[in-house]
């Protein structure tokens, strides 16, 4: 692994597969959500906007509600 970027809280490398391992002070893998807050503080990875729906579908979503609220 290479190391990307050391810290005296972490250490960041880069395994071979081109993803990255983030391990603290103590030698302790960092994973989860505290290893993807570090990830992106440092600017290696982006997290994906949400992919907004078609136009379509969410026209007719809406017009359903009203209908299933006034049979109840």
């Amino acid at each position: 692994m290479k190391v990307v970027k050391k810290t005296d809280e972490y250490t960041i490398m880069q395994r071979r597969d081109n993803r990255h391992a983030v391990v603290d002070s103590k030698g302790k893998a960092v994973n989860g959500d505290d290893k993807a807050k570090i990830l992106l503080a440092e600017g290696l990875i982006k997290i994906p906007e949400p992919k907004a729906a078609p136009a379509g579908e969410a026209a007719e979503t809406e017009a359903e509600a009203p209908a299933e609220e006034a049979a109840e």
